[in-house]
């Protein structure tokens, strides 16, 4: 397995995986929207992308955003994707990919790593089990409406 921080010319291989995700989550497929998304994040840079390849085959991927605390006075990052692609889930993928984003925290000297995720989600054992525990400050949510 190698991991790769995602850069543009990764992108042919990101949009499917990242489209894929969105999916997992009952959205509509859109490669499209997926392909500018991932385009405008990566050149942006307001965010941070990890790409997974078995035998240059794509496999994987996460993506972090930049968080500050307020109240810790530090930066820290929200791991809000992870993905591995079906018939590669349970061969330590994700936990590989999870390993890359510490080992950055660590070295830029975060505060640590939050999780956004579906209450639901089967991932949530592998969190715990690297390590992450419940957070009880993120509770609430206001959504725009038009």
């Amino acid at each position: 397995m190698t991991i790769l921080k995602a850069t543009l010319e990764h992108l042919n291989d990101l949009a499917p995986l990242f489209d894929g995700y969105r999916q997992f989550y009952k959205q509509k497929a859109d490669i499209t929207g997926a392909f500018h998304f991932l385009t405008e994040r990566l050149t942006q840079k307001d965010s941070i992308i990890y790409i997974a390849y078995i035998d240059d085959k794509p496999v994987g991927f996460t993506q972090l955003y930049h968080l500050f605390s307020s109240v810790s006075m530090q930066p820290m990052y929200l791991l809000n994707d992870l993905f591995v692609i079906n018939d590669c889930r349970g061969k330590g993928i994700g936990e590989a990919l999870i390993y890359e984003t510490k080992q950055l925290a660590i070295s830029e000297n975060q505060k640590g790593i939050a999780i956004q995720t579906a209450f639901d989600n089967p991932a949530q054992e592998l969190y715990k089990r690297l390590g992450f525990k419940p957070d009880t400050d993120l509770h609430f949510f206001w959504t725009v409406t038009t």
